[in-house]
């Protein structure tokens, strides 16, 4: 068990210690446009060539997305709640709740765990919080302009969702020049997000330690257990129920610290619980993996 708990976590951190050490070696890197070159390029390819090529039920498929949205709407009320009562900004903690690591971590955690059909199951909670994340994220920083539904419109993940739920129903394949293509693109998904967050690790420090492991324990902790009720409402089991507690129980994402920083709304706050939450899930989730396999 420990050996296959280590085989799934070593490309993880293999990735993730490239990026860190590229960046301590004072080496250029630019996150942000990392991330819209995945998010917008990477990632609908990534989506297109998983779900247009592996067989899954499409049943599963919408459970796991309603899980999702399950888990964000409980988590939310958490994020509300908890900055109120600590005399917190709730607009600058909140987000951290709501939107976990599902893409950097999440995503090939449940592809080594559970293979193309956990992959699967997992981009269905990545593309709930990708579509919701942008608009919602910008917002609850600060942003007067989240571009609402012309923001939405905008972005290619959106496409690829709709394109990706098609070929599911239908039970279509793409052309093999597209799929081939769409494969060698999204190919480069997963390591580019490992490998920024192992970057973003480096770059960011921890200040209010005390603030950040709290809120970090909160995020991590209390997204298992949400998880676990979510799970239990929807009767999950199986790779359904593995991929959802998992993908509930992802540290804080970056994409949380970059919009704090960019509306100033507690961006040193924000990079604490990004640096802390992660640092602990590198414990958190092999003891989550070896509960579930």
């Amino acid at each position: 068990m420990i050996t296959e708990i280590f085989a799934i976590m070593a490309p993880v951190l293999a990735c993730a210690a490239i990026g860190f050490f590229w960046a301590r070696q004072g080496y250029a890197f630019d996150p942000e446009f990392i991330s819209r070159l995945v998010l917008n390029v990477a990632a609908p390819c990534l989506m297109l060539s998983v779900l247009g090529s592996v067989e899954i039920d499409i049943v599963a498929f919408q459970r796991t997305a309603l899980a999702c949205v399950l888990v964000a709407a409980f988590m939310a009320l958490l994020g509300a709640l908890v900055p109120r009562l600590l005399g917190d900004d709730v607009r600058a903690y909140l987000p951290s709740f709501v939107f976990p690591n599902v893409g950097n971590m999440g995503l090939p955690v449940c592809l080594l765990a559970f293979g193309q059909e956990g992959l699967a199951l997992a981009l269905a909670f990545f593309m709930v919080l990708s579509v919701a994340h942008f608009p919602a994220g910008i917002l609850l920083a600060g942003g007067r302009q989240a571009g609402g539904l012309a923001g939405l419109a905008k972005m290619p993940i959106l496409y690829a969702i709709v394109i990706a739920l098609l070929l599911l129903w239908a039970d279509w394949t793409l052309p093999a020049a597209v799929q081939n293509s769409v494969r060698l693109i999204g190919g480069m998904t997963i390591p580019l997000m490992l490998i920024t967050l192992g970057v973003s690790l480096q770059r960011l420090q921890v200040r209010q330690w005390r603030q950040a492991l709290l809120y970090s324990l909160l995020r991590i902790f209390g997204g298992f257990v949400v998880g676990l009720l979510v799970v239990s409402l929807l009767d999950l089991s199986g790779t359904e129920k593995g991929v959802v507690l998992l993908q509930a129980s992802m540290p804080v994402a970056v994409f949380n610290y970059l919009f704090a920083e960019r509306y100033q709304r507690a961006p040193e706050a924000v990079a604490g619980m990004v640096v802390m939450s992660t640092l602990i899930s590198f414990i958190t989730i092999p003891a989550l993996l070896w509960w579930l396999l």
